[in-house]
């Protein structure tokens, strides 16, 4: 019986359409606002379809005083029903004395590896983009200790595979092995329950190294 460690390209453009369907269930008070992509010419093959998940125009807030307020959209500040508003609450954070950084980021399947591998960037208000020690500045404590102890989370720069600008992301070499650790190197005998919640799984631990948290709801099989 095989095991969750990995997927096939198929399966992660299955589990992407129905994790960014979750956003619009209505039992949500809030969810980060992923979008499913699709940027393939219409001369693209099935195997090198160009398929990934945005979540972008994230906000964080930094005062005079240097601390950092996270504000992603959807966890809390903004609901799914607010998406338009998130402009409005950047222009009100600036006039307040509100230092605000931007940052864009991107679920890409690895051919190589055959996971999941997370894409981001950050920019100031004026575009500037952000040098690693400023993003490193914008994380909670948990998300810094998780980049510093855990050994299957690191940073790297490279380029984005469809954008073909570089971008930083977190190297997915150890994914598979501890996606196995998750499933316990088991299969469920339901394979579709699995790999529906393979996604929510994933980003619960990788997000943390980049500050992103999701509803714990999504762990709930009657979501699926």
């Amino acid at each position: 019986m095989r095991s969750y460690g990995f997927l096939v390209f198929a399966e992660f453009v299955y589990i992407g359409m129905v994790f960014t369907k979750k956003k619009k269930k209505k039992s949500f008070s809030y969810f980060p606002l992923w979008t499913f992509i699709n940027t393939s010419s219409s001369s693209s093959s099935p195997s090198k379809a160009e398929f990934h998940l945005s979540l972008e125009d994230v906000y964080r807030f930094k005062n005079s005083d240097g601390v950092v307020n996270n504000n992603m959209k959807g966890e809390g500040t903004f609901s799914a029903d607010e998406e338009d508003d998130d402009k409005y609450a950047t222009a009100l954070a600036v006039t307040c004395n509100q230092e605000a950084h931007v940052y864009d980021f991107h679920i890409v399947y690895s051919f190589s590896y055959r996971v999941p591998v997370l894409y981001f960037r950050g920019r100031r208000i004026d575009g500037q983009p952000l040098e690693l020690e400023d993003i490193e500045k914008d994380l909670p404590q948990y998300a810094l200790r998780t980049l510093r102890e855990s050994k299957w989370t690191f940073i790297t720069w490279e380029d984005h595979p469809y954008l073909h600008r570089p971008w930083y992301m977190l190297h997915p070499c150890g994914t598979s092995e501890w996606m196995k650790l998750l499933y316990n190197g088991e299969a469920s005998p339901v394979k579709d329950a699995v790999i529906q919640q393979y996604l929510a799984c994933w980003l619960s631990v990788v997000g943390q190294a980049v500050g992103l948290r999701i509803p714990l709801e999504l762990h709930n099989k009657k979501y699926l």
